[in-house]
């Protein structure tokens, strides 16, 4: 199938490693211009060298922080002036930290909300005038499955990622003239940085093994395993390609089985 990516411009978020960077790398293979974005100069130059090597095609990178709205701005500006027009968001963050409501005071109450909720809303703003102008594009807020089964000890991920599929939903209703189209996705236990540290926290708090913790779970995942970042790539790249011509609004897990929840 072709997905109609080719010498499209799209932004991907938290792209240095794990979910983004496998979503980016999906997209460069489509042959998309990619912007990576992330803190990290140094860990944005070598997953733009890992890219270029798996696809043959080069993103092109740009540092900040994803907090910062001037930040933020700059992306979109500098995105727009070196690719070219916007056609798809992908917003992606990390977590915030493990712990249950009495662990967190408004600090880090504070501190989510921007991380996991503001920056997409910043993001989205951004875009939305070159997307508009170039008659349309795709926007992709990846969450976490939580958003239909809460996890235990991750309070302050439960609450905003939630937050991430109402403002999903309300987008997919206003944006739906402009040709935009707006979808959630969510991760189920992918074999990421983020999940080994929460296996490592589990393991601690249980008395467990690593490997035991990672057993109950694959226990629990019909498939028997964790995802890959190759896996959710795919899926991203399809919900931000010209493929896909209906589907807005939509929360759609790539869990392997794991949420019983409709």
């Amino acid at each position: 199938m072709d997905l109609g990516l080719r010498d499209k411009t799209a932004i991907v978020m938290a792209s240095s490693g794990g979910l983004g960077k496998g979503i980016a790398t999906e997209l460069a293979r489509e042959g998309a211009k990619v912007m990576l974005f992330s803190p990290s100069e140094e860990k944005l130059a070598e997953a733009q060298r890992d890219i270029e090597k798996e696809t043959g095609n080069r993103p092109s990178f740009f540092v900040g922080d994803i907090t910062a709205a001037e930040d933020i701005k700059g992306l979109v500006d500098a995105t727009v002036k070196k690719l070219g027009p916007v056609y798809a968001l992908v917003n992606n963050t990390g977590g915030p930290p493990a712990g249950t409501f009495d662990d967190f005071e408004d600090t880090a109450w504070q501190k989510a909300f921007e991380l996991t909720l503001l920056s997409y809303i910043r993001t989205v703003r951004a875009v939305l005038p070159s997307m508009r102008g170039n008659g349309g594009g795709r926007i992709v807020n990846s969450t976490s499955s939580s958003v239909k089964s809460v996890l235990d000890n991750l309070i302050l991920s439960n609450t905003f990622r939630t937050g991430v599929m109402g403002l999903t939903k309300s987008l997919s209703q206003e944006l739906g003239k402009d040709g935009i189209l707006v979808n959630v996705i969510g991760p189920g236990r992918i074999g990421t940085a983020r999940i080994e540290h929460l296996d490592s926290i589990r393991a601690e708090r249980s008395g467990l093994s690593v490997e035991e913790v990672r057993r109950k779970a694959f226990d629990s995942i019909p498939l028997g395993r964790y995802g890959t970042v190759d896996e959710y790539g795919r899926l991203a790249a399809f919900l931000c390609s010209e493929a896909n011509t209906y589907i807005t609004g939509q929360t759609i897990l790539l869990d392997g089985g794991m949420v019983k929840a409709f």
